[in-house]
């Protein structure tokens, strides 16, 4: 059984915006030292108070009677042949863990990041969905992720040469009210100072949130998870489409408010013999002809109890040259399949056989 921490989530420091530190110290406590404590957090990335040399003993211990840190713990981890590193986070809250991944490339780095712990959504593709969902995140426990990676792998948020997708376990927008404060908070220049540009958030079509999430001031790059040329077709992979049609969905996506340079990017999962045809890409192209888009193929990664087939590679390159005939269209490189760390795989799997790094 998880052990319950002690302190509520709502007493923890990661996770506040300088408004609510302000609060926390009080009316008696200068205005500059809640920027110390929120800088203390987010740009010189703490693991322990005592790092923050610039504030005054008395007031480190104040705070730290009254707040932990709330930081997330590496609980294991697991690398791939291709370099790509998936870790099982032990949240500060409950001890569950939560998953994720840092994808190093030759001139980038990329993390995936979790917003929930286990996933509603029941995609038949995903073996998250296999869990259900145990409960969402904090906006504190999402910070705290890239927080960890940032640290151990002494990356610079503010270099173009990272970037933050929410495409980890859990559907972003079911829980939008934290992923949304997470991402002012790592991208304000006081705190982690990532760019927006560099942050994408994946979801499955929940139509009011992408509503809600156009709205948004600041706000990350939209990708939705299409996977089907016809509603028949992802009723049958993606439950979700019940409630929310293709028709719905496009014409929430054909208004959504795209920023100077942006392009909503749509990602396909390619299932052998399901949704992989010359005549699906067809319908691909003509759902999406009006709209200002990049398509992203991804060739099913395979896991245990998933009820599909990767498909062949002559198969996605047809399927890639059709759709490049309207819009831009990638395939996306596989990732940490052999860790049960590429899309659709998270599901905090810890079988022998995976190659685990020490945690020191």
């Amino acid at each position: 059984m998880a052990r319950v921490h002690p302190r509520p989530a709502d007493t923890f420091l990661t996770g506040k915006e300088l408004p609510e530190i302000q609060q926390l110290l009080g009316a008696s406590v200068p205005a500059y030292r809640a920027k110390q404590v929120y800088e203390a957090l987010y740009r010189h990335n703490i693991t322990d108070l005592a790092e923050a040399t610039a504030l005054p003993d008395a007031l480190r211990a104040e705070i730290e009677a009254k707040e932990g840190l709330g930081r997330l713990v590496i609980d294991n981890r697991f690398a791939s042949s291709d370099g790509t590193i998936r870790y099982l986070l032990k949240l500060p809250l409950d001890g569950r863990t939560v998953e994720t991944v840092l994808m190093p490339e030759e001139t980038r780095y990329t993390i995936c990041v979790s917003t929930q712990v286990g996933c509603p959504v029941d995609c038949k593709f995903c073996l998250t969905a296999a869990m259900g969902l145990e409960r969402n995140l904090t906006a504190g426990e999402i910070v705290g992720q890239v927080l960890v990676l940032v640290r151990e792998h002494q990356l610079d948020p503010q270099s173009d040469k990272l970037n933050l997708v929410f495409m980890g376990m859990g559907e972003p927008l079911l829980n939008l009210d934290n992923v949304l404060k997470a991402v002012r908070i790592l991208c304000d220049r006081r705190g982690v100072a990532m760019a927006e540009r560099r942050i994408a958030i994946s979801t499955s079509g929940i139509i009011p949130k992408i509503e809600e999430l156009g709205r948004a001031e600041v706000r990350p790059r939209l990708a939705i998870s299409l996977n089907a040329s016809s509603d028949e077709q992802r009723r049958e992979i993606m439950p979700i489409t019940r409630k929310y049609p293709l028709k719905d969905l496009i014409e929430a996506c054909r208004v959504y408010p795209l920023r100077t340079r942006e392009h909503l990017m749509f990602e396909y999962v390619l299932l052998g013999g399901v949704n992989d045809t010359p005549a699906d890409a067809r319908r691909v192209v003509k759902l999406l002809a009006n709209l200002k888009a990049k398509v992203n193929l991804i060739a099913l990664n395979p896991g245990p109890g998933i009820p599909f087939v990767t498909p062949e590679p002559e198969a996605v390159d047809a399927f890639q040259k059709i759709i490049m005939k309207a819009l831009p269209c990638y395939v996306r490189k596989p990732r940490g399949r052999d860790i049960y760390a590429a899309c659709g795989q998270l599901k905090r799997t810890v079988e022998d056989g995976l190659v685990t790094i020490p945690v020191t």
